[in-house]
């Protein structure tokens, strides 16, 4: 009997599942709560980490497809303080995959749909319910009437995951607040802006406050604000000029960043508390932010696509009995995660402290080597 795998969510993690196990000749549908492929904006750019990221595009059979794509001089940082003072400048070497290529968000997973059969992706079907049903596997139940069996769920979908309920109550935490911003054909309209932000990233860091932005392929920069959690409503981040009365001070070459900006779209950012485990139940799993929301400094993405592709192998070397690949699975994450989820927590207190450039000075710079002792 052909086994049925559902994947609850079309992101990055998902999608990679999906295309692995499609090359193993195993079947799974990814049902996807949005409508189409182009319904929103996917966000910035990605640095994708040679040893989980690009590793899980290689087990997809899509490094070829991911190097035309990516854009190696994306890796290029510039890390200034409130003056505009340069603290750190790293540029990579020239066409080079050899370190953390970036790709933007976008051209990723469309790649990752340009890899799958066109009936793999079940579009506007936000799963509500999962129920157990006595004879194994679930009964889904979509917004709108739609449903449908599955013998192994798999939650892909994110950090309010419906999957992740029937595994775990764990809560999530508010960290910090990211208030967004976009600036179009910046080359043209902000030229000064342009050569500011330079092909990669930029950090401007404060006391307590990071003001950050991104070039993408499509010529726009990102710009995002991060700041410590707060009890305000989000509305009061709505407001530009709220905005640059918290940038008070800063050098107005950096401040124009906000000026330049689309109206500011905030959001609160939450995580998981680190070493989250559950206890294994028959035809269920989570991947990505579902089975481990961490800060975004930079592992989300590429965890999410290890633990699909590291799953995957595991459904593929042993079809007959996913339970055991699920098992296998769930214990080798929970150890590759814990120290990520450790790190990433560490990370993200660190970038709003009020000594954060000091640190991240320390974190980017070389140490020294030790001559070696004589006897």
């Amino acid at each position: 009997m052909m086994l049925r795998i559902a994947i609850a969510g079309g992101g990055l993690g998902g999608l990679t599942l999906a295309q692995i196990l499609h090359r193993h000749d195993i079947d799974a549908v990814v049902y996807e709560r949005e409508a189409s492929r182009s319904a929103r904006s996917q966000g910035g750019m990605l640095d994708l980490h040679p040893e989980s990221g690009q590793q899980a595009l290689a087990d997809a059979g899509l490094t070829g497809r991911f190097r035309s794509e990516a854009r190696p001089e994306g890796e290029e940082h510039r890390i200034l303080d409130p003056a505009g003072r340069t603290l750190v400048h790293h540029k990579p070497q020239p066409g080079s995959f050899s370190g953390r290529p970036e790709i933007d968000r976008s051209a990723l997973r469309d790649l990752l749909l340009d890899s799958l059969p066109g009936d793999a992706v079940a579009w506007h079907h936000r799963l509500v319910a999962a129920t157990p049903r006595p004879d194994g596997g679930f009964g889904l139940t979509f917004d709108g009437g739609h449903s449908a069996d599955c013998d192994v769920l798999i939650g892909a979908d994110g950090a309010r995951s419906v999957v992740r309920s029937l595994l775990t109550d764990t809560r999530l935490s508010h960290v910090a607040t990211l208030v967004e911003l976009s600036i179009s054909d910046a080359d043209r309209r902000h030229p000064d802006l342009a050569e500011l932000v330079g092909p990669g990233n930029l950090w401007c860091i404060g006391v307590n406050q990071v003001l950050a932005a991104q070039r993408l392929g499509d010529g726009s920069i990102r710009v995002g604000i991060s700041l410590p959690p707060d009890d305000r409503n989000m509305d009061a981040y709505r407001s530009k000029r709220a905005l640059l009365d918290m940038f008070d001070g800063w050098d107005p070459s950096l401040t124009a960043l906000i000026e330049a900006g689309s109206p500011p779209t905030p959001r609160r950012i939450e995580a998981m508390p680190t070493g989250t485990r559950w206890a294994h139940q028959p035809g269920i799993t989570l991947i990505g932010d579902a089975a481990h929301l961490m800060p975004p400094v930079g592992e989300g993405a590429n965890q999410a696509m290890l633990d699909a592709a590291e799953l995957a192998a595991e459904l593929a070397a042993g079809p007959a009995d996913p339970d055991s690949a699920i098992q296998t699975y769930e214990e080798a994450m929970f150890t590759r995660i814990h120290p990520i989820a450790e790190m990433s927590a560490r990370v993200q207190a660190m970038m709003l402290s009020a000594t954060a450039a000091d640190q991240v000075v320390r974190f980017f710079t070389p140490r020294p080597t030790e001559p070696a002792s004589a006897d």
